[in-house]
């Protein structure tokens, strides 16, 4: 296990850097890391950069510096971007298990309610950050100098003589956060000393309903969820969720994106999603936000990324006579995130092939084609199929299609054509389309 901290060399991470540098020396057991992530958006960045590799030695722990490039343009926030940077470049130092370390305080905790406050978000934004959170799903986030303020961290530092950096960006108050933290808070504590203090306790107790909230939906989701042929990715029945009352179904919907592993839309964003979802049966549903796509097909929601991996043909390699034996497993990378997978099997629906080396791979193909599924009485153009096993339009073209010359024979998750459908005691291929775990 390794001990990873943000280290901007700020007097924050300063303070966190001296106190994990004496925590090493007692617990040698552990592994440390120092990350300095290298932004390149100040001309001081490289001095920043040299101060940093300094102080880790003489803390004796080791460094690393992340170079990054922060996205930029006229409707990027350079704030969001320079922090999903940031975190990009601490994912990539963590392994299983690794635990983050960051700096943040009292200060930075009540800033963060504030600007969730104007943002109008519900508890879980109230909420704020919290002393022990997940980063990564392998990797827990702790914040150990979250009930600090900023005037004790600073104290400390002076006391310790800790050298620390000061970033001239804090400064600029055009950033909300900066504004915040130059203009408003002064004059809040000015008047109420303890405000830091009793803004964190009421983010905590909000943090609390929210784990209420969170646990009432975990118990509800799973038997709101639907698990479809031609998607690797469960759906969620809008059918169910319309029997819920109309207060929990902003909260399951918000659990159903956080399932599928999409950032959260605001408030505002989730009640227009519900007021579509609730449009007349007919309506064609689909609504982007940022990296996601909602779309309504058949009482199903469909949650899916903007950007989806191409999928490219191919000719399938390696159905030869001699690998063909009971358990045999043979599969082809399809696109960024699927495999498709031949077992070759002696039970349940399987394709007989009696010239392998023709088998073709592909995606999309004419309505006209016609194609007599295992199980129907007769052959059905592709069309008309599609509509049968309730296919959504924006699936259609991503359904692994086998092909045995220009014969369609199976639809991948569907069905295998009634005439290449290996007998009883017979044995062929069954395939099927597989999550790649990256």
């Amino acid at each position: 296990m390794k001990l990873v901290l943000a280290y901007s060399g700020g007097v924050d991470s300063e303070v966190l850097a001296h106190g994990l540098s004496l925590f090493a020396k007692q617990h040698p057991e552990f592994n440390y890391l120092l990350v300095h992530v290298h932004h390149g958006l100040s001309a001081n960045a490289d001095s920043w950069q040299s101060h940093c590799e300094r102080r880790a030695r003489e803390y004796g722990l080791p460094i690393s510096v992340k170079r990054v490039t922060v996205a930029s343009g006229a409707r990027i926030s350079l704030e969001a971007a320079a922090r999903e940077a940031r975190y990009d470049a601490l994912r990539s130092e963590l392994a299983p298990g690794d635990i983050l370390l960051t700096a943040h305080h009292q200060d930075d905790q009540l800033e963060t309610l504030l600007l969730a406050l104007k943002r109008g978000l519900g508890p879980k934004g109230l909420a704020a950050m919290g002393e022990v959170q997940a980063f990564t799903p392998d990797n827990p986030l702790l914040r150990p100098l979250l009930t600090s303020s900023r005037a004790q961290i600073e104290a400390f530092a002076m006391a310790e003589g800790l050298s620390h950096i000061e970033d001239e960006s804090n400064k600029d108050s055009r950033f909300d956060r900066n504004f915040l933290r130059n203009e408003v808070l002064p004059i809040l504590t000015a008047r109420w000393p303890a405000f830091a203090a009793t803004a964190s306790r009421s983010a905590q107790l909000c943090a609390e309903q929210q784990a209420l909230i969170d646990e009432e939906v975990s118990l509800c989701l799973p038997a709101m969820l639907l698990s479809v042929p031609h998607s690797q990715a469960a759906v969620l029945d809008l059918k169910a969720l319309a029997e819920q009352p109309g207060r929990w179904r902003p909260h399951l919907l918000r659990g159903f994106i956080e399932h599928r592993g999409f950032p959260l839309p605001s408030a505002a964003q989730l009640g227009d999603i519900l007021a579509q979802l609730e449009a007349k049966d007919d309506a064609q549903v689909a609504i982007r936000i940022r990296s996601m796509v909602l779309r309504r097909f058949q009482y199903a929601l469909y949650l899916d990324p903007v950007e989806v991996a191409p999928r490219v043909e191919q000719v399938l390699q390696g159905l030869d006579e001699d690998v063909r034996s009971h358990g045999s497993t043979l599969s082809w990378p399809i696109d960024s995130q699927s495999q498709l997978v031949a077992n070759w099997s002696l039970t349940g629906p399987r394709l007989r092939l009696a010239k392998a080396g023709e088998v073709m791979l592909r995606f999309g193909a004419s309505g006209s084609l016609r194609c007599h599924p295992h199980g129907r009485d007769k052959g059905r153009e592709l069309k008309k199929l599609w509509q049968e096993f309730a296919v959504p339009p924006w699936e259609r073209g991503r359904i692994p299609l086998i092909f045995s010359g220009e014969q369609l024979v199976a639809a991948v998750g569907l069905w295998v054509d009634k005439r290449y459908l290996a007998d009883e005691g017979e044995g062929g291929w069954q395939f099927s389309l597989v999550e790649v775990n990256t």
